[in-house]
């Protein structure tokens, strides 16, 4: 895939997560209060999968770590939500196996996709371990996120959710910047598009009665 190509399905998939992010904290908007809508996740589970793609191409251990690690937890708030159920059974089954069969073709791929993933994997890089780190932690938000909502018994995005999206997203913007293999534009831009909306909801909570949840 040519570079211009591998870049727009970058900012393709960045642009439904920021569409994502928008549908949210329009919704949020109208009720005045942070809300969890299904096509917020639907949105989530589609840009992870095109992300996660974005990675393998570009040999980015940041972006597919982050990206396989986010993708189930989607699932299983529209499972949270009862949206799930109303896909299709064959929807369903492709939507689980898609992770599978991108790590396999990494493997088994005759141009040795998987060996160059691991080769800038360099954890000696303080750059690739903050980005590393602050990616981690964008995915930790939903394990975070996941647990809250399993203890609430409904979907729900916490304080606490938008507090790690924030200082995580600074991390992921100064790895865009400083990484080994020069400026992620499709990271930077994210993030940096991404931070407005964290900060956002976390003035939702501000707004709130004690009490609403980190």
């Amino acid at each position: 895939m040519g570079e211009y190509a591998l870049y727009a399905l970058g900012f393709f998939a960045q642009g439904l997560f920021g569409a994502r992010l928008l549908v949210q904290v329009f919704l949020s908007q109208r009720e005045g209060r942070s809300v969890s809508p299904t096509l917020f996740w639907l949105l989530s589970l589609l840009a992870s999968f095109l992300f996660l793609i974005y990675g393998v191409l570009r040999s980015d251990p940041v972006i597919v770590l982050g990206q396989t690690l986010s993708y189930f937890i989607y699932i299983r708030n529209l499972q949270l939500k009862d949206a799930w159920k109303g896909f299709p059974m064959a929807i369903r089954i492709i939507a689980f196996a898609l992770p599978a069969v991108v790590f396999g073709w990494m493997v088994m791929s005759p141009g040795h996709v998987w060996q160059r993933i691991v080769s800038q994997a360099d954890i000696t890089n303080f750059w690739i371990v903050l980005g590393g780190v602050g990616q981690l932690m964008l995915n930790f938000r939903f394990v975070y996120q996941w647990y809250y909502s399993e203890r609430a018994g409904t979907s729900a995005l916490p304080l606490g959710f938008w507090v790690i999206s924030a200082v995580a997203s600074v991390m992921v913007i100064l790895y865009a910047l400083f990484r080994p293999g020069g400026i992620d534009p499709v990271l930077l831009l994210a993030q940096g598009l991404g931070i407005f909306v964290y900060v956002r909801n976390i003035l939702f909570f501000q707004r709130s009665k004690p009490g609403d949840g980190f």
